[in-house]
Formats: C-alpha cells, structure tokens, sequence
C-alpha cells in the first residue's frame, strides 16, 4: 500500500482524483502501476485500477493476471470492479471506502456477490485513514 500511496500522492497535482494503483504477482514483485489519468488523457476509463491492470498485463504479456493482487487507495468503482474480475486477479487489497460510488462492499459487492463468475479474495481498509486523507485534501480545494 505504500507504493500505491506515494503514486496517489504523485497525482494530486493533475487535476485527476488522487487515486494510486499496483499490481504485484505472486512473488511480490510490482508489474503495473496507475493513477487517475481521466483528466490527462480524457478518457473516461482511465481510473487508477484499469491504468495499472493494463501496465501489467501489457509488461506480462497476458491478459490473465491469475495470482496477482490489486492494491488500491480506494475502494473500486463498478466499472473497476468487473476490470478486476475481467482479469483474473486474484486478491484485492484497497485503502479507503467509496460511500458514493463503492462497488466491493460499500454501495455494490460486485466481486463477492454470489452470481459472480470469477471469486477475488478482497481484504479492506489497510492504512485507511492514510488513504483516505489524500482525498479529503484534495477535494477541500473543490
């Protein structure tokens, strides 16, 4: 979560939603990496979660990242939601809760709901509060 703080923190100047993303194999080794680049690149799909499962399936020439984890500094959208399902991830780790537009627990549970083809282990909530801050300073600026 670290490295998924420091690129969140990266971005804040951008004008994009402060939002880091990795993604780590089984070994532990970092092979994606993203922030929000909605802003940047105009382009709706560009959150952190789909910016850093495109780096790393592009790196590891699949498009199935069985095994891997999603560490992210918020908890996913809808549409990140079935971009992690989408590609096999196996584990998702997020920081901060997303009361309005949550889809792993808060608002949806679109990863664990029991129609879901592809089951993703989902652990919540780690560094939280770190996460969490990065959004509160960005938008006391909105």
């Amino acid at each position: 979560m670290g490295e998924a703080l420091v690129i969140a923190r990266s971005a804040f100047s951008t004008g994009d939603v402060p939002v880091g993303a990795i993604v780590i194999n089984k070994d532990g080794v970092i092979v994606g990496r993203g922030s929000n680049e909605r802003e940047a690149n105009n382009d709706p799909t560009a959150h952190a979660e789909v910016v850093a499962i495109r780096d790393a399936a592009s790196r590891l020439q699949n498009s199935r990242l069985d095994g891997c984890t999603l560490i992210v500094t918020l908890e996913p959208c809808a549409m990140c939601a079935g971009a992690i399902a989408q590609s096999r991830i196996s584990h998702l780790i997020f920081g901060a809760w997303d009361e309005k537009a949550g889809a792993v627990g808060s608002v949806w549970d679109v990863l664990r709901d029991p129609r879901s083809i592809f089951k993703v282990e989902v652990t919540a909530g780690i560094r939280e509060d770190e996460c969490a801050q990065i959004l509160k300073e960005f938008f006391s600026d909105k």
